[in-house]
């Protein structure tokens, strides 16, 4: 179907600059999510006495609700507006925050999480969906592109904001500034966005929507639980084989039913494929790089959490600029070409930073983040142009949302990985703490940032301590680099061999 979904008015070039203005405050709103209650675990954890497993889902219910939801939520939007599904999740989102930032016990936290996520998980498919379908053809690269950058740095953001907001408040006021920005957010989006939608709708797919939620929303829970707990426990165990019985079925019954939510034969075109799988392994190095990143920052370098989070801007600065200067380059090199170079540009920053040793400092560390950050660009743009331009204009709900689910899946993927290795890695390159008390011992173990506090407890006899657990520390964080740097040179490879020369955009208006 090549026709292009009508809007509420025609988009001229100031009103593509205010849609485009507004899409990108939800989406940021969205992604910073995501990173900023990392900051504020420490004060959580006094505030609540809260358990480490207490912590993981108050960060990561936000996640699984996110990704669980947002492939019905693009499909929903398709049919009943765009802008209409993303101002009630804006709405969600807000009272979410509010509900969040009240909060008097974990428990409760982690329920408002779920609800911001269930909320994000209602605007973020229309960011994307509403840019494709109100742009021009020869403008919606340039659109697509920024909006690539705004997801990427989107991250940073919200550490730079949580930052400043705990060297001044306390993590509530995290939330409550969510709340403040969701409304902001809403009043924009309700001003400047137009209502897009599929004209020709397909019918409610209730079975596929719960095979989905199920199969996508098991596949995060049993990575997070995986990474925390064990991954031969019987919960995680019973948690993969529920996902994989979902995904199945429904590859199954897509093939069979007429109209389902995800058609599964849309795998089988190169540009969704491609886009699809390099979407996933950037931001599994991405969120994965900065689980140990911001650890390498604070435990090695000492430095504070806002200025740890300052430290990471250079890959915004980087990835901004980057993005919209992609659609040039894939004319002149073709898509795959330009995909298998971001990727490779990727994984040659994490290699950098893997090279690192205890007393490397922040240069070396500056430099593999501005390489990982022109490839993260790179790779963000021509990844999510692949997919949107592999189906029609009045599919871009189903596009967008595909586009979010990989990247939440993908962080996911990412921080289980890296956080399991680098915790194996730094566990077996610590040398006999026998000498030591079995409970300083196990807090050695456990983490570096517990190793260091008890080193610094003993005095100057600890510091022959202090040494061993940075220079484990660094083994870990090389180990976990590497890890992730593999499956990219391998997704490299695999683009500039399979995916298409040319996006297969439907442009016809």
């Amino acid at each position: 179907m090549t026709d292009q979904p009508v809007p509420d008015r025609p988009t001229a070039p100031g009103e593509q600059r205010r849609v485009l203005s507004a899409m990108c405050l939800s989406l940021v709103l969205v992604v910073a999510s995501v990173s900023a209650v990392n900051l504020a675990l420490p004060d959580l954890a006094v505030a609540f006495a809260a358990s480490n497993s207490a912590l993981t889902w108050i960060a990561d219910g936000y996640t699984v609700a996110l990704a669980a939801f947002v492939l019905p939520m693009g499909a929903l939007g398709d049919r009943v507006g765009r802008r209409t599904v993303l101002l009630a999740g804006t709405a969600v989102f807000a009272a979410g925050s509010v509900a969040a930032a009240v909060s008097g016990t974990s428990t409760f936290l982690i329920a408002s999480r779920v609800v911001m996520g269930l909320g994000a998980a209602m605007i973020m498919p229309g960011t994307l969906s509403t840019i494709t379908a109100t742009f021009p053809a020869d403008r919606r690269a340039r659109g697509v592109a920024i909006w690539s950058g705004f997801a990427a740095a989107g991250a940073i953001i919200g550490l730079i904001a949580a930052g400043a907001l705990l060297e001044v408040w306390s993590w509530r006021s995290i939330f409550y500034t969510s709340a403040a920005v969701a409304c902001l957010a809403l009043i924009a989006a309700a001003m400047w966005s137009p209502n897009t939608r599929d004209r020709h709708p397909p019918r409610v797919d209730v079975l596929g929507t719960a095979l989905t939620v199920v199969g996508i929303g098991t596949l995060v829970f049993a990575i997070i639980e995986g990474s925390d707990r064990g991954w031969t426990e019987t919960v995680v165990v019973a948690t993969f084989v529920v996902c994989a019985v979902s995904l199945a079925a429904y590859a199954a019954y897509g093939l069979r039913t007429h109209e389902p939510l995800l058609d599964p034969r849309l795998f089988g075109l190169p540009g969704f494929r491609a886009g699809s799988i390099s979407i996933t392994v950037q931001f599994m190095a991405v969120f994965g790089f900065f689980f140990v990143g911001l650890q390498y920052l604070q435990l090695i370098l000492g430095y504070s959490p806002l200025r740890s989070a300052i430290a990471l801007v250079p890959v915004a600065l980087a990835v901004l600029p980057v993005s919209v200067s992609t659609p040039a380059i894939v004319r002149r090199l073709g898509l795959n070409v330009t995909m298998c170079l971001g990727l490779l540009l990727l994984a040659a920053g994490l290699a950098c930073v893997a090279a690192l040793h205890a007393d490397s400092g922040y240069l070396p560390f500056l430099l593999g983040l501005i390489v990982s950050g022109i490839g993260i660009g790179v790779t963000g743009s021509t990844g999510t142009s692949a997919i949107v331009g592999s189906l029609s204009a009045d599919q871009q709900g189903i596009a967008s949302a595909v586009n979010d689910t990989t990247r939440e899946v993908g962080s996911a993927i990412g921080i289980a990985l890296m956080g399991a290795v680098f915790s194996s890695r730094y566990a077996a390159s610590l040398p006999d703490l026998s000498r030591l008390p079995a409970d300083a011992s196990k807090a050695v173990r456990d983490s570096a940032a517990a190793g260091l506090e008890v080193a610094a407890r003993m005095g100057p006899s600890g510091a022959g301590l202090t040494h061993a657990v940075r220079t484990a520390f660094m083994d870990g964080l090389s180990a976990a680099l590497i890890a992730v740097v593999i499956p990219i040179v391998l997704t490299a490879f695999g683009a500039l061999l399979r995916a298409p020369r040319k996006s297969a955009a439907r442009d016809a208006d």
